[in-house]
């Protein structure tokens, strides 16, 4: 069984990320990036897969600049067998990269696909769903916990309610969330064995997929900064100032 995990090069969730001045976005330079952390638990979770002999090969894949070679080799740091760069210079949103994936898919012929529930840096939540759409396979989203047994994934999945347990056939996509598991810590022996792995790079021409921007950023603002509260020296006050200042009561 081969597994398919998307990963995708974004701002370091350590980071404080800062507004261009002309609101245009986001201000990358000389940021450190790194690989999107739901992605992380979606590699770690198929290697797991692997170690457990219920997979064969583990293929990582990412669609952006050159610079996302490093985000796979991490992948392949953490256990992915080879990596697939699909490179362009065009600003991708989650329909693009769901086209990408889907020739992909139909390229390599996975079983399964397992990518994060969401990236850090746009949190749209779209291109596990809107890929399994493309590709006419069933889906599960935020995973907690993934079984594969005679042909099928087994899902516990998260909900507002509390938890739902699926059962796909596969081939099916799989989203992670964060109680999936806890993605290892990659050893610099692991990192040196992951420059020697398969790396292939296309483009989206070869792929015959037309990635247009297709939304306008329209303007990017940071969140209005809260003011400080106060305190009141008893409820008599409080209801007051909530009756005639705040107009809440």
């Amino acid at each position: 069984m081969k597994i398919l995990v998307p990963v995708k090069r974004v701002v370091d969730y350590n980071v404080k990320v800062r507004v261009k001045s002309d609101g245009s976005g986001v201000d990358i330079a000389n940021v450190k990036m790194s690989m999107n952390p739901f992605d992380e638990i979606a590699i770690e979770e198929a290697v797991r897969l692997k170690e457990a002999g219920k997979v064969t090969e583990v293929v990582a894949v990412s669609c952006g600049v050159t610079q996302c070679q490093e985000t796979l080799r991490t992948g392949m740091a953490i256990g992915a067998d080879r990596g697939i760069l699909v490179e362009t210079a065009v600003e991708l949103e989650p329909l693009g990269v769901a086209k990408l994936l889907k020739a992909l898919a139909d390229k390599e012929q996975p079983q399964l696909i397992i990518l994060g529930k969401q990236a850090i840096d746009d949190d749209s939540n779209q291109t596990g769903q809107m890929l399994a759409a493309l590709l006419g396979w069933p889906q599960a989203t935020f995973a907690s916990k993934v079984v594969l047994e005679d042909g099928k994934a087994t899902v516990t999945r998260e909900v507002d309610g509390g938890l739902e347990t699926l059962s796909l056939t596969l081939p099916a996509i799989v989203t992670t969330d964060l109680r999936l598991n806890e993605p290892r810590y990659v050893t610099l022996p692991n990192i040196m064995k992951a420059k020697k792995k398969p790396l292939d790079t296309v483009m989206p021409e070869d792929l015959g997929v037309d990635v247009a921007p297709r939304l306008k950023t329209l303007k990017v603002a940071e969140p209005a900064k809260r003011s400080a509260g106060i305190k009141v020296p008893d409820v008599a006050t409080l209801v007051a100032k909530l009756r005639t200042e705040a107009k809440v009561i």
